[in-house]
């Protein structure tokens, strides 16, 4: 047995990863806006012991294409992830929440504020996702002329990170005695206002609540490219990727664990959790068969809707969906990580135009494992003991017949090879990850000062 303890999170996908799932009779078909089913969905990750549970969010519509697939999407209406954690945190005691929220478009007091209430509301559960927002339709939802270029937004991200931290250290953690026979609430000398004034951003503080049970939310990063890989290599605690090979996730991993000493950080201080999307059969007959059936529901337009963003200005419905793509483009501006894992994937597996589109179809370009629970378990911890990742974020092809899959079949199989626990180690999403909680940076100045 290894001392060493794998991570688990559930990336929660309304009706499921796969992008026909709403149309499977295993779906919850009106997932985005139901609370029942994100209730559900969140006790059976906790009932499996993850350590988080997560969705992903834009600012704007989730679609590219024309109205024939765009009537066919299933995933147009969903709720805003901090105000869903907050409702699940009261029905939940240990799974932690991963919410997605945007340094390009948000407000970094607002965005301070929210994830600090549900810090408290959840006991110390909460954890920021960073992303830029590489959506080019969201610009007009605030007010702007055109989506600021990816240079511009990363750079932005690291001062946002920053000020949101100070914010968060507003008060000290001993500020509040809340003493009734002296009648002093707290010290205005352990309050501090941050007066930040830098190249995007210009914010004064303090925040108006108290420091969180964590110290900070859980930070963390999506995203493979070269900005993203020092975002997080600077700011993060987890780094979600998609890879599909062992060799490319052992390359990223080693990549970005390298890059962490120049920051005065230790490798183990950043968790990376590549995607994962299992479907689970009691054989591999029975997986195969699961599989077979949710790609029979993708409907072609739908399918092209899915590869179109990698051939920018293209007319897909032109070609022959049993034939490898015409041509092999370099990636899109903008879209430079996924992009190199799609058309890698094209070039490397030489697949047809249908088969490409059925592979992004199951998760959107993460890793596809069709099987037993065993060979499941098999994969992840090759993967787990190669160098390749802490953990995963694993992707329900569907919601919420396949976590139930998983939880009931590849978390016993996992715990029996002494790879994942039993129960949770602690209270906090800090510590069921092994993650330090942060000191403020004010009292460790006063400290020094002193």
């Amino acid at each position: 047995m290894s001392d060493r303890k794998l991570r688990l999170g559930a990336f929660i996908m309304a009706t499921g990863h796969h992008i026909a799932a709403w149309r499977h009779p295993g779906s919850q078909i009106d997932s985005g806006t139901n609370i029942d089913h994100y209730i559900e969905v969140a006790k059976t990750a906790e009932r499996g012991l993850f350590d988080q549970v997560f969705v992903a969010d834009s600012p704007g519509l989730w679609f590219e294409g024309d109205d024939e697939a765009f009537s066919r999407q299933g995933r147009v209406s969903h709720f805003e992830p901090v105000t869903l954690w907050a409702a699940l945190a009261a029905v939940t005691k240990h799974v932690g929440f991963v919410a997605t929220a945007s340094t390009t478009y948000e407000d970094p007091y607002l965005l301070a504020r929210k994830f600090a209430s549900l810090d408290h509301i959840s006991k110390g559960r909460a954890a920021w996702n960073v992303v830029t927002t590489g959506a080019e339709n969201v610009h007009g939802n605030f007010g702007y002329d055109k989506h600021p270029d990816p240079e511009t937004r990363y750079e932005k991200a690291h001062e946002f990170v920053d000020v949101v931290k100070g914010l968060w250290d507003s008060f000290e953690d001993d500020a509040f005695s809340r003493d009734p026979a002296s009648g002093v609430y707290f010290d205005p000398a352990k309050l501090h206002t941050l007066n930040h004034v830098g190249k995007h951003l210009k914010v004064k503080g303090p925040l108006n609540l108290e420091r969180s049970p964590q110290g900070y939310p859980v930070i963390v990063q999506a995203g493979s490219s070269e900005p993203g890989k020092e975002l997080a290599a600077a700011t993060a605690e987890a780094i979600f990727t998609a890879w599909t090979s062992l060799a490319e996730a052992q390359a990223f991993y080693a990549d970005v664990k390298g890059r962490l000493a120049k920051y005065g950080r230790r490798p183990e201080q950043l968790l990376v959790l590549p995607g994962i999307s299992p479907v689970v059969g009691r054989t591999q007959e029975e997986a195969d068969a699961k599989w077979a059936e949710l790609q029979k529901l993708i409907h072609p337009s739908v399918g092209l809707s899915t590869i179109a963003p990698f051939w920018p200005g293209e007319d897909l419905t032109k070609w022959d969906l049993d034939a490898p793509p015409p041509y092999i483009p370099q990636p899109p501006l903008g879209r430079n990580s996924r992009a190199h894992v799609v058309l890698e994937l094209a070039r490397r597996d030489k697949l047809t135009v249908r088969q490409l589109y059925e592979y992004l179809a199951g998760a959107r370009g993460h890793w596809v494992v069709v099987g037993t629970p065993q060979k499941i378990a098999d994969e992840i911890q090759t993967w787990f003991e190669n160098g390749a990742a802490d953990g995963f974020n694993v992707m329900p092809p569907v919601l919420p017949e396949s976590l139930d899959d998983f939880v009931d079949l590849v978390i016993p199989e996992l715990q029996r090879r002494g790879l994942f626990r039993t129960e949770y180690e602690g209270t906090t999403l800090r510590e069921n990850l092994g993650l330090e909680r942060p000191v403020n940076q004010f009292t460790v100045r006063k400290q020094k000062a002193a």
